[in-house]
């Protein structure tokens, strides 16, 4: 997937405004299970949130590094403080329509 453009980061952070976190990346950081956990929750949604623990050994930008390095076609939106913002676009059923 190419880069999203700023217009379509923008629409996306609207949308992710109102969402609560489904992942919470602890004091193991970013593991093979939290990554298994995110392709999961993809499957079902579009766009979700991560939350980063204090007791996490990475900060939130790491974090985020390492889900874009990981997880295959997903694009970080947002890091705000320890949230992270995650989109990738289904392929069965898409939901999320991306401004040009």
């Amino acid at each position: 997937m190419e880069k999203l453009t700023s217009r379509q980061r923008a629409h996306l952070k609207s949308l992710a405004h109102s969402l609560k976190p489904i992942l919470q990346v602890g004091k193991e950081g970013i593991t093979e299970a939290s990554i298994g956990s995110l392709e999961d929750a993809l499957n079902t949604r579009e766009l979700l949130k991560v939350k980063v623990l204090e007791s996490a050994p990475q900060s939130a930008r790491e974090a985020a590094e390492a889900i874009e390095q990981l997880l295959p076609g997903g694009q970080v939106v947002q890091v705000i403080g320890r949230t992270i913002v995650v989109y990738r676009p289904s392929d069965q059923r898409r939901e999320i329509q991306l401004p040009y």
